[in-house]
């Protein structure tokens, strides 16, 4: 199945909108994604300011449906969110 690299920055000051709505971002993916990587992106200061997904969809669309369904992006979290395909070249994915 191919992968989609989805990149998404939050607003300023969505620290405490993040970690209010992160448990229902959680479940959302364990249940209705196929997770290949996903964590926060970090400022500087080590501080959540934004999410970076590996995952597998059938194709562009359905992984922008599914960026868009994630109750982060609900939630009005983000600034910015970027969908790509991916093609994984040196590493692996575990699990």
């Amino acid at each position: 199945m191919p992968l989609f690299m989805i990149r998404c920055i939050d607003k300023v000051g969505g620290l405490d909108l993040r970690l209010a709505t992160r448990e229902r971002h959680l479940a959302y993916l364990a249940k209705d994604v196929v997770v290949k990587i996903a964590g926060p992106l970090l400022d500087d200061a080590g501080q959540p300011m934004g999410s970076l997904l590996v995952i597998e969809a059938a194709d562009l669309s359905e992984a922008r449906q599914k960026a868009a369904q994630d109750p982060y992006a609900q939630a009005g979290l983000f600034a910015e969110v970027e969908v790509r395909p991916y093609r994984l070249a040196i590493g692996g994915f575990t699990g």
